[in-house]
């Protein structure tokens, strides 16, 4: 079974991508995987195995 989680990061405006990347990597290390980035959005959703 899966599990999802919905993400919205508030990056403010200065070094915005090396924010959103460590984001990104901190969910990696907790075992999530991005499934979608949500066009014209910081919204993404992440997926990973419940039962892990």
């Amino acid at each position: 079974m899966k599990e999802y989680k919905v993400i919205n990061p508030k990056l403010g405006f200065t070094n915005r991508i090396q924010k959103y990347e460590d984001i990104l990597n901190q969910y990696a290390r907790e075992g999530w995987d991005v499934k979608h980035i949500v066009p014209n959005s910081a919204m993404v959703i992440l997926e990973r195995d419940k039962n892990r």
